[in-house]
C-alpha cells in the first residue's frame, strides 16, 4: 500500500505494473513477514540505457543525413516576385 500511496492507482495496478518490472528484470521483490520489499536492479537498468543511447545515436545520425539531403533538394528561393523599376506606386 505504501508504493501505491502517492500514485493516482490502485494497489492491484501497482502490483500489476510490479510484476511487468519483475519479469523484465528491473526490480527485485521479497518477502519479510507481511511486507514485500522491491529492490531496484541498477545494472539491468544500466543495459536498457547502453540500447537506447545505440539507437539514439543511430537515429540522429539518420535524421542529419536526411536534414541534409532536404536541403540539397530544396528550391532556391527567390528573393522578391517583383523586378526593380516595375513596382506600381501609389498615390504621392
Amino acid at each position: 500500500m505504501e508504493l501505491a500511496q502517492p500514485f493516482d492507482m490502485s494497489l492491484p495496478a501497482v502490483s500489476k505494473h510490479l510484476k511487468v518490472l519483475e519479469r523484465a528484470g528491473l526490480i527485485a521483490r521479497g518477502r519479510e513477514a507481511q511486507w514485500r520489499p522491491c529492490k531496484l536492479e541498477a545494472g539491468r537498468l544500466k543495459e536498457v540505457a547502453d540500447w537506447v543511447e545505440h539507437y539514439r545515436v543511430f537515429w540522429e545520425q539518420r535524421l542529419d543525413r536526411l536534414a541534409a539531403y532536404l536541403n540539397e533538394v530544396k528550391p532556391k528561393e527567390t528573393k522578391s516576385p517583383l523586378r526593380r523599376g516595375s513596382r506600381k506606386h501609389g498615390p504621392r
